[in-house]
C-alpha cells in the first residue's frame, strides 16, 4: 500500500485556496512545535491558534509551555507586513485526558495511550472549529519525528468529517520543518521541553 504524502496534499489545497484567506483554527501542543507551523502557515491562512492539552498533567509545566505561546505568538504579531494571529484558549482539564487513558497507562510511548491522547485533543479542536465558525482545523502535532502523521491525519479527518469542518492535512516535519522549528526556537529563546507532557512520557524520559 503506497504511504500518502500529506505534504503533497496541503500544496494542491493551498493552490485551491489562492485569492481567499480562509480562518483555520490550529491545534498546538506547545510554543517550539508551532514556530514553523505559523510561520509557514499564515502566508495562505487566518490563524487562530487552539491551545488545548489536558495531557500536560503538571500544572506548573502546563502553564509554562501555555505562556511560551502567547509569548510567541505577540512576538509574530509584531512582525511588520504579517497577518496577525490570534489564540483560543481552553480550560486547563487534566482529569479527562487522565480519565480517557485509564488502563493503557503501562502502554508504551506511541502506543494505544497516544492514539487516545491524539484523538481528544483533536475533537475538542473540532468541536471548537464547528463552534466559532472557521473553515479548517489542524494540529501542530505533525511536526515532531517522533508523531505517526499518517496517524493523526486519519484521526483529524475523521473528526473532521463528524463535526462538518476540514481537516488541513499536514506531515509538517517534511521541507524541512522540524529543523526550521529549532532555528527559531533558537531565535526567539523558546523552552523545548524533553517529553511530551503526561506524567507517562516524563516518567519514561527519567527511567
Amino acid at each position: 500500500m503506497q504511504k500518502v504524502n500529506y505534504q503533497l496534499r496541503l500544496d494542491k489545497l493551498l493552490e485551491g485556496c489562492a485569492g481567499s484567506t480562509p480562518l483555520l483554527l490550529l491545534h498546538s501542543c506547545c510554543a517550539p512545535c508551532s514556530s514553523y507551523c505559523m510561520e509557514y502557515l499564515r502566508e495562505y491562512f487566518r490563524i487562530t491558534v487552539f491551545y488545548y492539552n489536558p495531557n500536560i498533567t503538571d500544572r506548573e509545566e502546563y502553564e509554562k509551555r501555555k505562556e511560551e505561546e502567547i509569548r510567541l505568538i505577540n512576538a509574530y504579531n509584531e512582525i511588520p507586513g504579517k497577518r496577525s494571529i490570534g489564540i483560543l484558549d481552553a480550560d486547563y482539564d487534566p482529569e479527562r485526558y487522565l480519565e480517557a487513558v485509564k488502563g493503557l497507562e503501562g502502554c508504551p510511548e506511541g502506543g494505544e495511550r497516544c492514539g487516545v491522547c491524539f484523538a481528544l485533543r483533536l475533537e475538542a479542536s473540532a468541536k471548537a472549529a464547528a463552534e466559532h465558525g472557521f473553515d479548517y482545523f489542524c494540529t501542530t502535532l505533525t511536526i515532531s519525528p517522533l508523531k505517526n502523521a499518517e496517524r493523526l491525519n486519519t484521526i483529524g479527518e475523521q473528526l473532521g468529517k463528524r463535526y462538518g469542518v476540514p481537516f488541513l492535512p499536514s506531515d509538517f516535519k517534511k521541507r524541512g520543518g522540524y529543523q526550521r522549528s529549532i532555528e527559531l526556537s533558537r531565535e526567539y529563546g523558546l523552552y523545548r521541553q524533553d517529553y511530551c507532557g503526561c506524567e507517562f512520557s516524563r516518567a519514561e524520559r527519567h527511567h
